[in-house]
């Protein structure tokens, strides 16, 4: 049995030798009997009749071009959950990074929203769906949580960097234990990609350049449509362990990737939906009701719980852009996909492609 329990409730009756913390603006070490002593920070004015234990502290500001280190932790140890919400600026200009161990390269670095399966957040005209799933959940009015276990062996180093033109606040707390960490545990992995419009007949590159032994375990898309009438009839492919011109798993429609069938609609409406595995947690279109509606915007996740995609050597995941032309054919599109991949692999973490400047992940 591993060393850390799966998470849910299998193995929550088992006694471990693990060691509880939490990093907040209350406790930025996370120190044993540090929490709530706070003598300064964000709330001090309003406790000041009060003094410290008072809620002085509760969130942070990050000034626009700086970055904030979130955490610093001493391994071994596990990050157990992730709880923030922002203000001040749009969710795409957040960024969120995490380093494992000695690496200079980030083995997670993605937009706050996406991240968090939400990356139309933040924006008064789009905002974002409730999302009710196992490992990321999204509640009222913006509580971004996730559960992904995030075992790490020597040191954990979490960053978020304010890239938009205004100052951002962050309330925000990481759970983790402090424990031996199994052999065979790999790291977690997440990488955004945007493709503004994607080009004619190419395909949007979800994840590439993936070398080691590991296993994708969820995809997340923020898709904007530039035609009208339906967008998903593209497959999400799977290129495994040198697979070259065809991959070895390929979907029967973007829709049917995402656990949905049928344009995701009801009674010729879209029907947003949030399950423990997949769901299409937002659906907004410019008139309200018409689902052929150009300018629409979606956002999807498919998590790979139960069923992880292994590879040994390699990994390259891609999805299809297709709607529909005259005379039954397809038409390939040139939509807005943003989309972030989740994995676990063995270090070290290849480099990821570049992230967008600012004016790159601006959403218009």
């Amino acid at each position: 049995m591993s060393e850390y329990s799966p998470g849910g409730v299998g193995g929550l009756s088992r006694l471990v030798a693990a060691q509880s913390r939490a990093i907040s603006p209350e406790n930025f070490s996370g120190a044993k009997g540090a929490a709530a002593s706070a003598a300064e920070g964000s709330a001090a004015a309003a406790a000041r009749d009060l003094g410290r234990g008072w809620k002085v502290s509760p969130f942070i500001e990050v000034p626009a071009g700086s970055v904030f280190p979130l955490a610093q932790i001493d391994g071994p140890g596990v990050i157990r959950q992730i709880w923030l919400t922002p203000a001040g600026c749009a969710w795409r200009h957040l960024i969120i990074r995490i380093y494992w161990d000695d690496q200079e390269q980030p083995s997670v670095e993605s937009p706050l929203g996406d991240f968090f399966a939400s990356g139309w957040g933040g924006l008064p005209h789009s905002g974002h769906g409730q999302i009710s799933s196992l490992p990321v959940c999204v509640n009222p009015g913006s509580g971004l949580n996730c559960f992904w276990e995030m075992p790490f062996r020597r040191r954990c180093r979490m960053t978020i960097e304010n890239v938009s033109a205004e100052p951002a606040r962050i309330y925000y707390q990481v759970n983790y234990e402090l424990r031996p960490v199994g052999e065979d545990a790999a790291y977690f992995h997440a990488q955004f990609r945007r493709s503004n419009p994607l080009p004619y007949r190419t395909d949007h590159v979800i994840l590439g350049g993936i070398s080691g032994q590991g296993h994708y375990v969820g995809t997340t898309l923020a898709w904007g449509s530039n035609n009208s009438g339906w967008w998903g009839e593209g497959e999400v492919k799977f290129y495994l362990d040198g697979d070259d011109e065809w991959p070895t798993i390929a979907s029967t429609g973007t829709e049917d990737y995402f656990l949905g069938s049928y344009n995701f609609w009801l009674n010729r409406r879209y029907q947003t939906f949030s399950s423990p595995y997949s769901g299409l947690s937002q659906a907004t279109i410019p008139d309200g009701t018409d689902p052929g509606f150009t300018q629409s915007r979606f956002s999807m996740y498919r998590w790979h719980l139960t069923d992880p995609v292994r590879f040994t050597s390699d990994l390259r995941v891609t999805v299809q852009a297709l709607g529909w032309r005259s005379g039954g054919r397809y038409l390939p599109l040139q939509d807005d996909i943003a989309s972030v991949a989740f994995w676990y692999q063995a270090l070290p973490t290849s480099a990821f492609p570049a992230l967008p400047d600012a004016d790159g992940l601006e959403i218009i």
